[in-house]
């Protein structure tokens, strides 16, 4: 009851603090917003924006760990994730570069969303398609991208999965191991109904064109 009593608390105060960062960011108080994340991700992780930034992904999860329960540090990962986007967000209507702050974001969120059923996610936290579009034209790295693949295939968006598995074979067409990843992607999908195929934007004649092109360039490669 105490963790939990603990845990309500910790949210409102975040949530408090994010409402006043939005209004900020809505009366383009740039400089006074910034300051306000700075401010929370101190409380969270000790460190400001751009020392945080310089930490990795597994530095910057030891520090949310730092003995706290499960629940706790999920939670304030999420918080983190969203602090990034509002920052990032920032960074933009500032004309500065953006995209480092979405990217953490978007690694924080998937790192939750591995463990997690994504509906779990309280509504004041990015969705994974935000980030993304937030990102816009930016070359996302290879690692990022199989893990938006393995998200989408994991919630059933099975097109989406696909979009990102091309998007490797463009960034990296001399990396075999990715049509290995991609065939097996394809079997995997295949277990699946066609109802569910159809829902996840992937109908099953579309899976079988794609496996075939797979085998096409896996053929390809070893001529």
């Amino acid at each position: 009851m105490l963790r939990r009593d603990y845990i309500l608390r910790m949210v409102d105060e975040f949530l408090e603090v994010l409402a006043r960062i939005r209004g900020l960011k809505r009366e383009q108080h740039w400089r006074e917003a910034a300051l306000a994340t700075d401010d929370e991700f101190r409380k969270l992780v000790g460190s400001g924006a751009d020392a945080l930034l310089a930490l990795s992904d597994t530095e910057l999860l030891a520090k949310l760990i730092q003995s706290e329960p499960t629940q706790v540090t999920r939670d304030k990962t999420l918080m983190l994730a969203t602090l990034l986007k509002e920052r990032g967000d920032l960074a933009a209507g500032e004309g500065r570069d953006s995209v480092p702050y979405h990217l953490k974001a978007l690694h924080l969120l998937l790192e939750v969303l591995a463990r997690d059923e994504p509906d779990d996610c309280p509504e004041f936290v990015p969705r994974v398609d935000e980030l993304v579009g937030a990102l816009g034209t930016t070359a996302v790295p290879l690692a990022t991208q199989a893990r938006l693949m393995q998200h989408f295939e994991r919630t059933g968006q099975f097109g989406k999965a696909e979009d990102r598995l091309y998007e490797m074979l463009e960034q990296e067409p001399d990396q075999a191991g990715l049509v290995e990843f991609g065939l097996a992607f394809y079997d995997r999908v295949a277990q699946h109904s066609d109802a569910a195929l159809a829902e996840g934007n992937l109908p099953r004649a579309e899976l079988e064109a794609g496996k075939g092109e797979l085998w096409q360039r896996r053929a390809a490669t070893t001529v």
